[in-house]
């Protein structure tokens, strides 16, 4: 038998889009776990206030930034290669809470629960998507094109549109790396938020941060870990929606060749 030949693996799939208008629906209300984009909130809505960044916060598995070993000016952003003096990084595994959230500058939405958005853009898209177990072995940054590489290395951003991470796959929880980098101290911590279903993220935007304390960074590719180590067939793979911006994005990008280290925690019944 002809063993050869492999199914493509999923890594990410795109099911359906929604348009979103910051102005015309400013409020993300996450609505008993769905993620919902309204112009004035229901009663029952609980408006949680905005979010204060402490440069100061720090949790996570913390690494030395020996450098920036190169920058790249592209069309769709600033791309930064960083040294770190480590053989690989491992991204230190957490159930979210608020004060977690807020060490990486993200907001924890529960169900009946919202924020409101503000946005230099003002054009969104909410998008469901199907992310499979391999979609954080590609890189957009090594030139690799489409293949599958045999690590997932760090591969962080933010950018100045908000952005919405919905737990809403009924199976796995939702796993979105982070990591908060302070330039002027030579050092970064590194994440893995573990999101239980229902619940969401909110990152705010996140423009040009010249001569920051501190840059927040995340990564959702890495979306689907919670399915590791399950052979079943469906359990390989999550559903989750996100709001982002689709046309003339323009990103920062923090990017090292490493090998990192994702490891699982137990999920929650």
């Amino acid at each position: 038998m002809d063993y050869t030949h492999l199914d493509a693996p999923l890594l990410i799939n795109e099911i359906r889009e929604q348009g979103v208008n910051i102005s015309k629906t400013p409020f993300f209300y996450n609505d008993g776990g769905v993620p919902t984009y309204l112009a004035a909130l229901p009663h029952r809505a609980k408006l949680l206030p905005d979010l204060v960044v402490n440069p100061n916060m720090a949790i996570g598995n913390e690494y030395v930034v020996s450098g920036v070993l190169g920058v790249k000016h592209l069309k769709y952003g600033v791309e930064a290669e960083l040294g770190f003096l480590a053989e690989y990084l491992v991204f230190e595994p957490m159930w979210v809470s608020p004060a977690i959230a807020a060490a990486f500058g993200i907001m924890l939405v529960e169900p009946g629960q919202a924020v409101r958005m503000n946005s230099p853009v003002v054009e969104l898209s909410q998008v469901e998507c199907e992310y499979g177990v391999f979609a954080g072995h590609w890189s957009p940054y090594q030139d690799t094109g489409s293949k599958l590489l045999s690590v997932v290395c760090t591969d962080l951003e933010h950018h100045n549109f908000p952005h919405v991470f919905a737990s809403i796959d009924p199976r796995f929880p939702l796993v979105t790396s982070v990591a908060r980098y302070w330039p002027g101290l030579s050092k970064i911590r590194v994440a893995d938020l573990w999101v239980p279903h229902s619940s969401a993220l909110y990152i705010p935007p996140k423009p040009a941060m010249t001569n920051a304390v501190c840059i927040d960074l995340h990564n959702n590719r890495n979306s689907a870990h919670a399915c590791w180590g399950d052979i079943r067939p469906g359990h390989d793979q999550i559903t989750t929606k996100t709001l982002l911006q689709k046309e003339n994005v323009f990103s920062y990008w923090y990017w090292n060749s490493l090998p990192t280290e994702h490891p699982h925690l137990t999920i929650k019944s």
